[in-house]
């Protein structure tokens, strides 16, 4: 078989259907919507959802829980993966985005405990939990809490 041999299989392409191109097509004058009704007209047709009127299911339901729309979401990044470092280097959310460990800083970071950490890191980041904290100072490292922008120095 050579390139210009190359056909689609059988029956896999079809040509789309021209509506309103006449009585002996089949699909002219009304292109096949009926004679009246909500669909036949342009714009017609019900919105997602719509029931017919009868009380639709998403209002049906009771709505439970709380959504916090204010609620910060953090990247969360575990000691484990800052091995792979240089002894002496410093961390911070730019750095963890151009190695790879992160694609989004969303709304800070926050480095979490799960893991050994071998090598002497400084670490600058939103969050640390204590576990973090501990394993970081107990390799020789430092951390350094920063502030994300907009937040206020006293809370």
């Amino acid at each position: 078989m050579k390139l210009h041999e190359l056909q689609p299989a059988e029956g896999s392409r079809k040509e789309r259907s021209r509506v309103g191109r006449g009585l002996g097509s089949g699909n002219g004058k009304t292109s096949g919507r009926g004679m009246k009704g909500q669909n036949s007209r342009s714009g017609g047709g019900v919105r997602t959802g719509f029931e017919g009127g009868q009380m639709p299911i998403y209002r049906r339901l009771p709505k439970r829980g709380f959504k916090n729309i204010w609620a910060k979401t953090f990247a969360e990044v575990n000691v484990e993966s800052l091995n792979r470092f240089d002894d002496g280097a410093v961390i911070d959310p730019i750095v963890l985005v151009e190695s790879g460990i992160l694609k989004n800083v969303r709304d800070g970071i926050r480095i979490l405990g799960k893991g050994e950490l071998t090598k002497k890191l400084t670490v600058r980041a939103n969050g640390f939990t204590k576990s973090a904290q501990e394993k970081i100072t107990a390799a020789g490292g430092s951390f350094e809490v920063i502030k994300r922008k907009g937040e206020d120095e006293v809370k």
